[in-house]
C-alpha cells in the first residue's frame, strides 16, 4: 500500500509562474455509502517533469454532511485514532493554530462558535456547512447570519470561479490539505504530495474534470500537519498520518 507522508507568514509570497500540469493516471475505490468515493491520481507537470499524487475524497451532500471535530485539550490524538472513535467516512486535517494550539481563524463546531472570524491576508477563505449545503466563501461574503453548523476559517484561497488563483507563492514546496465544492451536490476533501501552492492552484482545476469541475478550492493547513483518512467500503482504513499533533480535523460523515 502506498505510504505518503508553518510557516504561515511565506505561503502568499512567490511569483505568478504557471506548470502545465496534467492528468496521467487515476484510480478510485468506493466507499461503503453511496456518493462517496477515493481517488489517487498521479499528475505530471509536462514542462519541467515534475510528478504530484493527489488522494481525494469527492462525496455528494445528498449522501454525506461535513463535520467538524475540535481537539481543545490534550491529549491530542492522531486523524487515524479520531476516526476510529465515531461513524466517520474520510478526513483531512483542518485550519491553522500557533505553537500553544490557540486557533488561527474562525471555527464552528456543532453550531457553536469556538473562535471569532479574523482578518489577515492568509485567511482568505471559510469553507462551512449551512442548509445542507458544503460552501467555499471568501471572508468579505461569509456571514453568521446562515447559521452555520460546521465551519472553518483558512486560506489562501486555490481556485475561484472554476480558475487558478494568481500570485500564490511559487517557490516552497510541502505536503498540502484542502477542500473543493463544484457544481450541484458535488464536494471533495484532498491531499497533495510535496508542490508549492502555486503549483496546486494550477493543478486542481484539470485534476478531477470531467465529472467533478472545480469551482472553488481552499488551502488547510499543509506541511507537517497535512492529514488524509478514508474508510474503504470493507471497512478498513487507508491513512496517511500527519507528522505532529493538530488542533482539529474536517470530516465526512453520513447524512
Amino acid at each position: 500500500m502506498r505510504k505518503l507522508s508553518a510557516a504561515i507568514f511565506v505561503l502568499l509570497l512567490g511569483s505568478t509562474a504557471k506548470g502545465q500540469w496534467r492528468q496521467i493516471s487515476t484510480q478510485s475505490e468506493p466507499s461503503s455509502l453511496r456518493g462517496l468515493e477515493h481517488r489517487y491520481i498521479v499528475v505530471e507537470d509536462s514542462a519541467a517533469g515534475d510528478r504530484a499524487s493527489l488522494e481525494v475524497a469527492i462525496f455528494s451532500t445528498k449522501s454525506c454532511r461535513l463535520r467538524i471535530i475540535d481537539q481543545s485539550r490534550e491529549p491530542r490524538v492522531d486523524l487515524e485514532e479520531a476516526m476510529s472513535r465515531g461513524n466517520f467516512l474520510a478526513a483531512v486535517n483542518g485550519g491553522y493554530f500557533d505553537p500553544d494550539y490557540k486557533l488561527i481563524g474562525l471555527l464552528i463546531v456543532d453550531g457553536t462558535i469556538i473562535a471569532p472570524l479574523q482578518k489577515a491576508r492568509l485567511l482568505s477563505g471559510v469553507l462551512s456547512v449551512a442548509a445542507k449545503k458544503v460552501q467555499i466563501s471568501r471572508v468579505a461574503e461569509f456571514s453568521l447570519a446562515q447559521k452555520p453548523e460546521a465551519a472553518v476559517e483558512s486560506g489562501p484561497m486555490l481556485v475561484d470561479l472554476g480558475k487558478s488563483v494568481r500570485g500564490l507563492e511559487s517557490t516552497r514546496a510541502a505536503r498540502r490539505t484542502f477542500a473543493a465544492v463544484g457544481p450541484g451536490d458535488k464536494a471533495a476533501l484532498g491531499f497533495c504530495s510535496d508542490v508549492t501552492l502555486a503549483d496546486l492552484s494550477n493543478i486542481l482545476p484539470t485534476t478531477l474534470t470531467p465529472d467533478f469541475k472545480i469551482q472553488r478550492a481552499l488551502n488547510l493547513d499543509g506541511g507537517s500537519s497535512s492529514a488524509f483518512w478514508f474508510k474503504r467500503a470493507n471497512g478498513s482504513a487507508f491513512s496517511i498520518s500527519e507528522q505532529k499533533p493538530v488542533r482539529d480535523f474536517v470530516a465526512i460523515v453520513p447524512r
